[in-house]
């Protein structure tokens, strides 16, 4: 098993065993780090669009994020997929080979860095539509529909060589389920589950998340989820979320915004996004049960530097 700093082992088969003495650290916010570099990610592409455009400055992300301590880099699949491809003019075969190279650049950045795990990242439904339904569960698709609709994608990401599956920013219990299906058609796949949340206590589309994490712990027993929990959420909701999750027995993932709001009226972020305070939070995670930690929206690599700090053995 390799490792770097003073992180934990990397182990693709060892992620799932549960109650790590140092928590796995993820990696910040892709679109983030990429508007940094002046990139333009307007348009339903968003950063996806960069797979086609500019392969090398999402390579040089995840770089920046390993660099900064991150043992897990999430790959650019979020908003990757042959239905946003293809309405944009690009043939089905191009749409498809897009989707892998979301892995294969995380890959190859993780081969010449010289540790660390790669997820196969994929977004929700909504994610896709950009629409804001990612953040609702607002669909015109049921179960049935989604697992369809997720299906061909999934398949792509997971043979793509990825060491697990990020499902991320899920609204609703139904697209869980969808996806929950593939993960257990996928012998060898293991992934985990991370809910878009509107309070401490309920995922997006107001289901308790007690309830969401007792349907899915059956897939921990069996070895396939690695974690169930909450990303793309305020950080103040992140630590009664993370308690229900380790209450029901099952590993917590946590990677919150930075604590910034939008405010749609002056179309400008609000708040702090301080990472010294980032990374102190990222503690108070660690304790409450959470055992993959980053950042989603806002936070960069100086907040997955500071998580790192803030959890390595013998931090104040």
């Amino acid at each position: 098993m390799e490792s770097h700093g003073d992180g934990p082992p990397t182990d693709p088969q060892g992620i799932s065993r549960g109650r790590r003495r140092t928590p796995l650290v993820l990696d910040g916010g892709l679109a983030t780090r990429l508007e940094a570099y002046g990139r333009d990610l307007g348009g339903g592409l968003w950063s996806a669009r960069l797979l086609a455009e500019e392969p090398e400055v999402i390579r040089r992300v995840h770089r920046d994020y390993f660099e900064a301590g991150a043992d897990v880099a999430i790959a650019a699949g979020y908003q990757a997929s042959v239905p946003a491809f293809t309405a944009r003019g690009y043939g089905r075969a191009e749409a498809e080979r897009l989707v892998v190279r979301s892995v294969e650049l995380a890959l190859a950045e993780r081969d010449a860095f010289g540790s660390g795990l790669v997820a196969a990242g994929v977004g929700p439904y909504g994610a896709a539509l950009a629409d804001g339904s990612e953040y609702t569960g607002d669909y015109d698709l049921d179960e049935d529909g989604l697992y369809r609709w997720h299906r061909d994608r999934w398949r792509l990401l997971v043979g793509a060589g990825a060491d697990l599956v990020a499902c991320e920013t899920l609204p609703s219990l139904p697209e869980a389920r969808a996806l929950a299906r593939l993960l257990r058609e996928t012998p060898g796949a293991r992934a985990w589950m991370s809910f878009s949340c509107r309070d401490g206590e309920r995922i997006s589309d107001g289901t308790p998340m007690r309830e969401a994490v007792a349907e899915l712990a059956p897939l921990y027993t069996e070895g396939r989820l690695v974690a169930v929990g909450v990303n793309c959420t305020s950080p103040r909701f992140v630590p009664s979320l993370v308690r229900t999750v380790a209450a029901a027995g099952v590993p917590a993932v946590a990677y919150p915004n930075s604590g910034e709001v939008w405010d749609a009226a002056a179309q400008c972020w609000r708040g702090t996004s301080e990472p010294e305070e980032f990374g102190a939070a990222a503690r108070v995670w660690r304790d409450a049960g959470a055992e993959l930690i980053g950042g989603c929206c806002r936070t960069g690599p100086e907040h997955i530097r500071s998580v790192r700090e803030h959890l390595s053995p013998g931090s104040p």
